[in-house]
């Protein structure tokens, strides 16, 4: 019987600090009207000073490993998606293997953006196809807000601070990944980007080149197109259709995407899960986090089929499919 990569247990972590839009209107020129209209977002969580990417990453972890029933030793490896580690090295996920004790576990962090949870669950499932008793650790955590201009209401009022995980094993059943899907485009860098802390725009070049950067309307028409194209590259490998579909979780990043894919899709609002109104856009954390939730809110059942999208800066997208 072929081995499939199954999720074990789920975890999830928010800073405390929240940041609403009530808030955001006594900082810079909005609303709480336009932001809801255009974004969706209503709060988003922040981490405060001293709260770094790791520790997010950590409590994350802690949660899923502990619905997994799975100790930190008896981990073989640590996977972090992330584009706001704390250092440039060592690694978040070395840092997050120290935290947890997990002595025997390699670790690495995987750079693609918002999809950076969903290419290192697709790492994962590569490694356990080939060892199925690995035991493996994924994680999507973002500081989004040390990178975020807040004079900038573009972007100030899109991204937030959280972490999600997932624990991966082995399984013989029909249960778990069915398969995965990853794609780059790398002309497009320029409309999303982060140009500072990089060797080519070092932190003493050009002022602000630490912050996000975006060109919103472009970024929205790619997104579109990659993340319809992925959900039904990812549906057809599977032998599934768009109608046996249980459940989308697509990556957080604005409402009128969700909707729009969604209509694209001909899917049932019921199917799509949505909590971008209380996080923001996360980058690689908000897939994992939707995870956690629709799985402590019963929205995942055993036999469920399940497809989760992702799209981000580089251009990179990626898709998918699980089996509950």
């Amino acid at each position: 019987m072929t081995t499939r990569t199954k999720i074990l247990g789920t975890g999830s972590f928010v800073p405390e600090k929240v940041l609403t839009n009530k808030d955001l209107e006594t900082m810079i020129d909005t609303s709480d009207e336009w932001i809801t209209t255009r974004t969706g977002i209503k709060e988003r969580h922040i981490a405060q000073d001293g709260e770094n990417n790791s520790d997010l990453a950590v409590k994350a972890a802690r949660a899923a490993l502990e619905m997994a029933q799975v100790e930190p030793e008896e981990l073989d490896l640590i996977i972090v998606g992330t584009l706001t580690p704390d250092m440039p090295m060592p690694s978040v996920a070395c840092l997050v293997q120290h935290a947890l004790g997990a002595r025997k576990a390699g670790a690495m962090d995987v750079s693609a953006t918002c999809s950076g949870f969903l290419y290192s669950l697709s790492v994962a499932d590569k490694f356990v196809r080939c060892s199925p008793d690995m035991k493996i650790l994924v994680i999507g955590s973002e500081v989004l807000s040390r990178r975020t201009n807040w004079q900038d209401r573009t972007t100030c009022v899109l991204f937030a601070d959280g972490a999600g995980a997932a624990v991966v094993s082995g399984s013989q059943g029909d249960e778990g990944i069915v398969s995965t899907h990853l794609h780059a485009d790398g002309s497009l860098w320029e409309l999303l980007t982060i140009r500072g802390h990089g060797t080519a725009y070092p932190l003493d070049g050009k002022k602000g080149c630490q912050y996000i950067e975006m060109q919103g309307r472009d970024v929205f028409k790619h997104a579109v197109k990659a993340l319809e194209s992925v959900a039904f590259e990812a549906v057809d490998a599977s032998g599934w259709t768009m109608e046996e579909l249980d459940l989308l979780i697509a990556h957080q990043a604005n409402i009128r995407i969700l909707e729009h894919l969604r209509e694209r899709l001909s899917l049932p609002k019921d199917k799509v899960f949505i909590n971008i109104h209380k996080y923001g856009n996360t980058s690689a954390a908000s897939i994992p986090i939707a995870l956690d939730e629709a799985n402590r809110q019963g929205r995942l059942r055993p036999g469920d089929k399940l497809l989760m999208i992702s799209f981000g800066g580089g251009f990179t997208w990626a898709g998918v499919t699980v089996k509950w």
